[in-house]
């Protein structure tokens, strides 16, 4: 049995990471941190998790968590590197679900306008393309939620150097926004509407470079995101410009190929998020046009586009089959 600790228990990743390690047979959630919550029943603050848990929050001193064998952090950027460090060099292995290590040290700098005071180099937590790295790995850096749902649309077509040109158009439910309220997620702003917003520059895109670009470092990369009024999800359409014609039975055999053994990811004939709602996977569907192959994939945000994910590089890192406490179906309707 694992030991686990989330830092940063009171958002909407924490209390989905609550959630589904509660049903992992082979994790024990023993110390969950909030420094305003401290002492406070978890189930106060999340009261669907009531007859689940009737542990207290504890402050995120390194105290309280010294008896865990892994600790995710779920805190906005900028605050997990307050932490990483500490944990690494106490022995614990770290998941970390902010954008922290993501990226390299001057690109992260660069990005975000910060200076990042305590780098350490992390694996990129896509297990369907870092599975091996992952299971070696101290320090997995989760990704963000639309890179999830974009890189694995294009990677099949990446990994063949084929693609001229990627443009992602994606639409997010308003809890990839957080827990705390925005402009993007007052319910005036949003209700009955689809809003656009950082419409070229969005944080995200230099994970999408990153990672795509490893396989092909000459492609070419747009990304619009928008906010849809549900609470769960994010639908991405990538209109992949080809350097030849497209054969989309080929392509299909290509994807079902890449994917063979990535449990997770699901070719199907079409998309809908309400296949994924509450699971972690990732349905991708694959259409033919005059010029471009059109690649739709649907994934919940806080599942396979966070607490679900990092949950599958948890079991990777200890050695757990990636489907543990994870493998049941979406919920639907």
């Amino acid at each position: 049995m694992a030991n686990i600790g989330i830092i940063g228990g009171s958002g909407y990743t924490g209390s989905e990471l609550l959630r589904l390690l509660y049903m992992h047979p082979e994790a024990e959630v023993v110390a969950v941190t909030s420094r305003k919550l401290e002492g406070k029943k978890i189930w106060k603050q999340h009261p669907f998790l009531r007859g689940f848990y009737d542990i207290s929050f504890v402050s995120p001193e390194l105290k309280n968590l010294e008896g865990c064998d892994v600790v995710f952090t779920a805190v906005p950027h900028g605050k997990a590197m307050q932490h990483v460090p500490h944990l690494l060099d106490a022995g614990i292995r770290v998941i970390d679900l902010s954008a922290d290590y993501r990226l390299k040290k001057e690109v992260y700098e660069s990005v975000y306008g910060l200076r990042h005071e305590a780098y350490r180099k992390a694996v990129y937590g896509l297990p369907e393309l870092h599975g091996d790295e992952i299971r070696r790995s101290e320090l997995v850096a989760n990704p963000g939620c639309y890179p999830t749902g974009c890189i694995l649309s294009a990677a099949p077509l990446a990994k063949a150097g084929v693609i001229e040109r990627v443009v992602f158009d994606s639409k997010s439910g308003i809890t990839g926004a957080g827990i705390k309220p925005t402009e993007f997620t007052h319910y005036p702003n949003v209700h009955e509407a689809v809003v656009p917003y950082r419409v070229t520059d969005h944080r995200h895109y230099y994970e999408m470079v990153q990672e795509l670009g490893g396989f092909q470092p000459d492609l070419k990369i747009s990304f619009t995101p928008q906010v849809f009024p549900g609470s769960r999800g994010i639908l991405t359409n990538a209109h992949i410009f080809l350097r030849e014609e497209p054969d989309i039975k080929k392509i299909r055999r290509m994807y079902e190929e890449f994917y063979r053994e990535c449990y997770f990811v699901r070719v199907q004939d079409e998309v809908r998020l309400s296949w994924v709602r509450g699971s972690n996977f990732c349905d991708i569907a694959i259409f033919a046009g005059e010029d471009r192959v059109v690649v739709s994939s649907a994934i919940d945000n806080l599942v396979k586009g966070a607490s679900g994910q990092a949950i599958q590089n948890m079991n990777i890192m200890l050695g757990f089959d990636e489907k543990t406490g994870l493998d049941f179906p979406p919920l639907f309707p």
